[in-house]
């Protein structure tokens, strides 16, 4: 009988770990689909070799000069980064315009070259793909965490892998992300 006993329990612990290890399975953020603000599909497998900055922005947000900071970020590690501007109308309705005012209104006011995608959820139940890859650590491998307003960054390494993630405040041009990607 205690045998018996013995046998459940080192079952009950191998399923679950079994099963635990199926739940935790990183994916490849080469992996995700999602488009342009033009609606073309973006392969994210062409960055591939260089460092990606994702950051949701806004234009009617007390962070939206930031924008200047992200093309200064961009013009000057072009060959090695690639800025990617991901809309979102989530953080008090501040990018409430359609693809083609978020368009002029970027390239108008702070003359922006780097990719900007369609305008996506960054939270919540409809969150994009990207977005949860980004905040989720079984899917990311290194860390959970939660988009707390626009203009938060998240650093992808050369091959793909999470390296970190900054809040609002951090300005684009920051030693903190100017030193990953250098």
């Amino acid at each position: 009988m205690k045998n018996l006993k013995l046998l459940i329990l080192l079952n009950y612990f191998f399923t679950f770990n079994q099963a635990k290890a199926q739940h935790t399975t990183t994916i490849s953020i080469y992996d995700i689909n999602i488009n342009a603000l033009d609606g073309t599909p973006i392969d994210l497998k062409t960055f591939q070799g260089k460092y990606i900055l994702f950051v949701n922005v806004a234009s009617e947000c007390g962070f939206t000069n930031q924008y200047e900071g992200l093309q200064k970020l961009y013009d000057t590690y072009k060959d090695d980064l690639m800025v990617i501007g991901v809309p979102c109308n989530q953080f008090g309705q501040q990018e409430p315009g359609n693809s083609e005012q978020i368009q002029s209104f970027c390239q108008k006011n702070y003359g922006v070259t780097f990719l900007m995608t369609e305008k996506i959820n960054v939270k919540g139940k409809d969150k994009h793909p990207l977005y949860k890859w980004l905040t989720i650590k079984d899917l990311n491998g290194k860390n959970t965490t939660s988009v707390k307003w626009n203009f938060q960054k998240y650093v992808i390494g050369r091959n793909g892998e999470y390296i970190n993630y900054f809040y609002s405040m951090t300005k684009p041009m920051s030693s903190k992300i100017t030193k990953l990607i250098q």
